[in-house]
Formats: C-alpha cells, structure tokens, sequence
C-alpha cells in the first residue's frame, strides 16, 4: 500500500478512474450512474472555466487512488476574502484510514493559500460520520447549516 501519493491536476484520460472512485461509496452507487461522455464533458467544462480543478493523487504506477475537486472563489463577504471550496473527497476504499486524507488536505491548503484563498469550505452528506469526525480533526468546524435543492 502507498504511504504516499503524487496530487496533480486530473487529466482527460483520468476522469473513468475518478467516476470509478466516486462510485465505490455508498451513496455514489446510486448517484454516480451516467454515460462517461458526460463525465468527460463537465470535465472540459471545468478545464475551460480556470478556477475549477480536478485533482488525483496517484502512486508511483501512476494509478488513480485519491481525488477531490477545488474551486477557487472571489467574494466580497468576510472583507473579499477568496475562499477553496471543496468537493468529492475520494480515497480508494482499501486505502482508507492510513493517514492519505491528512496528505490530500496538506495539498488543499497549499493549493488554497496559493491561490490567494483565506479560507476552505466543504460540505458533505450529513450521514458521513466517519467524514465529519476526520474533517473535525484536522480543525475544520461545523460552523454553518447547508441546503441543496435539485433542479430537475
């Protein structure tokens, strides 16, 4: 198993490894289920708007075991402060309580700070204990309530 892993932008040819890594979970089975062309088109989407990245990591072979996507965002709330948000957290199950999401999150801020970003967000499915306990312990805190609509 890998102790460490390479974060990278995500290319073209990435992104079934990375449905494949959002579909093993319990809630992607059921939500992760389209044809990859559209997987590959919101991939383009998000290559062409500039602050939106598709981010692996991946071992020494070159397979995908980890992804998030990290969206840059200027704002005017808290004095303009930029802010990361941050999405689809992935680890590949096998790989999953090693330490590799501490690794993943030292990429996140350093991505964040670099782009001039003076805070992170996340959200996550509300039945993610497991997820909320490891993202309170690297001092994130549950300091807003989120809703979602569905625009069908």
């Amino acid at each position: 198993m890998p102790k460490v892993l390479e974060f990278r932008e995500a290319r073209r040819d990435e992104v079934a490894q990375v449905v494949a890594l959002l579909r093993d979970d319990v809630l992607g089975q059921g939500r992760e289920l389209g044809d990859m062309a559209e997987y590959l088109t919101a991939f383009d989407a998000m290559q062409a708007e500039g602050n939106n990245h598709l981010i692996v990591g991946v071992d020494a072979q070159g397979a995908v075991l980890a992804t998030y996507q990290i969206t840059m965002i200027s704002g005017l709330s808290l004095l303009a402060a930029r802010r990361a948000q941050v999405e689809s957290v992935r680890i590949a199950r096998p790989l999953r309580g090693q330490g590799l999401g501490h690794l993943m999150f030292a990429d996140v801020e350093a991505r964040a700070r670099a782009a001039g970003c003076r805070l992170i967000q996340l959200t996550m499915n509300a039945t993610r204990t497991e997820s909320r306990r490891f993202y309170e312990s690297l001092g994130y805190r549950a300091s807003h309530v989120g809703f979602k609509r569905a625009l069908d």
